[in-house]
């Protein structure tokens, strides 16, 4: 782990840590106290910092959210890890190859036809991606907090490989927050293959949601088909939540005006 730089935000105690392990840039947070929680956030870029946000300088505010959920709740903010998808301009598809949940589409799930040429199956990197987080970033950055005290958090394809990094690695954290996942990437075999790949119910917890502008405007019968499929696997309304946001749209500023409720679903229990 080799630190570039730090800096601050407004109304956050300490410094947002920016570091790289290998060729993967991650920023971190830790609150003055020590955290008993961790949040594991995908797109790093979008998550503290403006200047390196992809939409016009928004970002997710989560470490105010912490705060603010964490004081309500009388208890520590969590840390927080923000990694970077490797996408660049000699890169143009590294994000979806990051997080294109890979062995669904090893095992024959088709694709897109608008993606099918790009995000081929051999060369999607999402299992290496989590590799790098759950056997390297999380134990250099925040080693002694427990797996059921750990969440991740994405947007859209981040929200897809929430869940699909839950079903891959159950173990490693319990808790699934999977904002505007992007259904219609691959449609309803996208949908049965990843709630299939859920583990059983009982001591994880995922969290749903989706808005009506914009891309998530096409969300909803994908959505519902999952909400059926994990209530016909058990999931009940106290590990299972899933939200429709009218009017929000598919972007970072729509995201963080909700933050605050998939962060208490997490800190709450």
């Amino acid at each position: 782990m080799n630190e570039i730089k730090r800096f601050q935000i407004r109304g956050v105690p300490g410094e947002v840590k920016r570091v790289q392990f290998g060729n993967r840039t991650v920023d971190y947070w830790l609150p003055k106290q020590s955290p008993t929680h961790l949040l594991i956030a995908h797109d790093g870029q979008n998550i503290f910092d403006g200047t390196t946000s992809t939409h016009r300088h928004q970002t997710w505010k989560m470490a105010q959210s912490a705060l603010r959920v964490s004081a309500s709740l009388d208890i520590n903010p969590p840390a927080i890890i923000g990694v970077w998808h490797s996408q660049t301009k000699e890169n143009p598809w590294g994000r979806g190859k990051d997080l294109t949940p890979a062995r669904f589409f090893r095992e024959g799930l088709e694709v897109h036809k608008d993606f099918a040429d790009i995000l081929v199956a051999d060369k999607l990197e999402s299992d290496q991606y989590l590799a790098t987080i759950f056997n390297d970033i999380v134990p250099s950055i925040a080693p002694h907090v427990s797996a059921a005290n750990t969440a991740m958090i994405g947007s859209s394809m981040g929200g897809l490989n929430t869940l699909y990094a839950l079903g891959e690695n159950p173990t490693k954290f319990f808790t699934a927050l999977s904002l505007s996942p992007h259904w219609p990437f691959a449609g309803n075999g996208l949908v049965e293959a990843t709630i299939r790949s859920l583990p059983d119910p009982g001591q994880h917890k995922i969290w749903m949601s989706h808005g009506t502008k914009g891309l998530d405007a096409a969300y909803a019968p994908f959505q519902m088909y999952a909400d059926e499929l994990l209530r016909a696997r058990g999931y009940k309304n106290h590990d299972f939540i899933s939200k429709v946001y009218n009017r929000s749209g598919h972007n970072e500023r729509s995201w963080a005006k909700y933050l605050d409720q998939p962060m208490r679903f997490w800190l709450a229990s």
